[in-house]
């Protein structure tokens, strides 16, 4: 199973096209949904759906994958829900670079605040990272540098930010599943 979040353009038909594509590692591909918009109400909400996903299957190696947005919960519910992530162009400071797109941005610093100590060394090596090199939207360069002490981090040459082909990506995910 996999579980996937889209990022902060959630009509996007790129989400579409990107969980069809993943259907090629696992047939049961599953979005779940959320606002982007209440930080504190999607937390929730994720981890209630997220665990409700897992409990109703029986894949012994499900995962969760976000691009952007997508990404920052995809590492945190996954870590949560004791689960293997995997982060594309994840946006790790959406209080900082968002504020003017959602309406209580504070509320991710105070996500982050209350997060477990050191979630990302607990987490190590839970999730993978898949950045391109011609994101438009995130210093990716800065995000390598947060995670790669943690997380395996790759690079991708060709795709931006909202990374519309996984084609190139999709057989290393498929291997950090099962591994």
């Amino acid at each position: 199973m996999i579980l996937y979040l889209h990022g902060f353009d959630a009509t996007s038909p790129g989400n579409h096209d990107k969980m069809r594509q993943l259907q090629f590692i696992d047939q049961d591909v599953r979005l779940v949904s959320y606002s982007t918009q209440h930080p504190k109400n999607d937390m929730q909400y994720l981890l209630n759906e997220v665990s409700k996903h897992i409990a109703a299957s029986d894949d012994q190696s499900p995962i969760i994958i976000g691009v952007g947005l997508g990404a920052f919960w995809a590492e945190r519910i996954g870590f949560l829900n004791n689960i293997k992530s995997v982060l594309i162009n994840p946006n790790l400071t959406p209080q900082h670079n968002m504020g003017d797109k959602i309406d209580r941005p504070e509320e991710y610093s105070d996500i982050a605040n209350k997060c477990v100590k050191d979630f990302r060394g607990l987490n190590r090596d839970k999730a993978l990272c898949i950045l391109a090199r011609n994101d438009e939207v995130n210093n990716n360069v800065e995000v390598a540098d947060c995670l790669q002490d943690y997380y395996s981090v790759v690079w991708d040459e060709e795709q931006s930010h909202k990374f519309s082909s996984l084609a190139t990506q999709l057989n290393r995910i498929k291997a950090f599943k099962s591994a």
